[in-house]
């Protein structure tokens, strides 16, 4: 890489997204100038992170209507409760591993993937190994001709099947790849790619490399989450784009994945349009609690 260049940056100006990511800062900044965060910014980080958390599980099958995960102190019983879990506890320390994730983002890695399946599974933090299979990343197969549950940019033709993940060696070397980028961003004072795009991809990658044997979504989700938080768009945690993806559906996610994972510029813009419309309900989701807090209803 030549001194002084970002190789994520050519991604920012792909078909639609200057717009995209324009109209995010826009919103996100709107979002933390309204009255209520200057007061109880605390209480909207901590809702955003149990919405996001609430949204991730369901992605991952486990759909719990937001007053149930509040009100539970038990998340060990079933399949849906430790998925429940496993996204409450990543939301929560997200914030927590930030100057970890600066320095060495593969560590932070196998901490979320450790929190997500619990210190008591044998294989929690590493990577694959040579003939172990990646989890699904999506709580049951689709249908090649199912259609999207939104109206969203990633809406319309078939859904696709998704291709396997790459060898664990293949995969080593594009961790070691995106860790080595994003430590070049760190030491990078000003310009580059935008941080919606920087999430995107990280969390893109992720979910094509599918690294662990499980939690693969949770873990690209929480890592979405801390670079947002890390690149400075989001830095108190209040935008959960977890919550966008649930709204999208997940078909829609699926087929935004499928243009991430053909690599072409209209992939590529598919995907980062989806991670921007994502973040866009997100933030949507925020400035309506904010709005409740306001009111006094919260």
């Amino acid at each position: 890489m030549t001194t002084g260049t970002d190789p994520l940056a050519p991604l920012a100006q792909l078909a639609g997204v200057p717009e995209a990511v324009a109209e995010v800062r826009k919103n996100v900044d709107r979002l933390y100038g309204h009255r209520v965060m200057r007061r109880r910014a605390g209480e909207v980080t901590s809702e955003s992170a149990l919405r996001g958390a609430r949204a991730s599980a369901a992605l991952d099958g486990a759909d719990w209507p937001l007053e149930e995960v509040r009100r539970r102190t038990d998340f060990g019983a079933d399949a849906e409760a430790r998925t429940v879990g496993a996204a409450l506890r990543l939301s929560a320390e997200a914030g927590q591993l930030l100057s970890v994730w600066r320095t060495s983002p593969l560590q932070v890695l196998a901490r979320l993937h450790l929190l997500a399946v619990g210190d008591g599974d044998p294989a929690a933090g590493r990577p694959r190994h040579d003939g172990e299979p990646a989890a699904p990343l999506f709580p049951r197969e689709l249908a090649a001709t199912e259609g999207p549950a939104s109206d969203g940019p990633a809406s319309g033709g078939p859904v696709g099947e998704l291709p396997p993940p790459p060898p664990p060696a293949e995969v080593a070397a594009r961790l070691d790849q995106l860790a080595g980028l994003l430590a070049a961003r760190a030491e990078r004072p000003t310009g580059g790619a935008p941080a919606l795009v920087v999430a995107a991809v990280v969390h893109g990658e992720l979910l094509a490399l599918r690294p662990f044997g499980s939690a693969n979504g949770l873990v690209a989700r929480a890592a979405q989450r801390i670079v947002l938080i890390a690149e400075g768009l989001d830095p108190k945690a209040i935008c959960p784009a977890e919550v966008g993806l649930a709204e999208l559906g997940t078909a829609a996610y699926r087929r935004a994945l499928l243009g991430y994972l053909e690599g072409t510029p209209e992939g590529l813009s598919r995907w980062l349009a989806h991670c921007a419309a994502a973040l866009g309900l997100g933030v949507r989701e925020s400035t309506a609690v904010c709005e409740a807090m306001q009111r006094g209803m919260v």
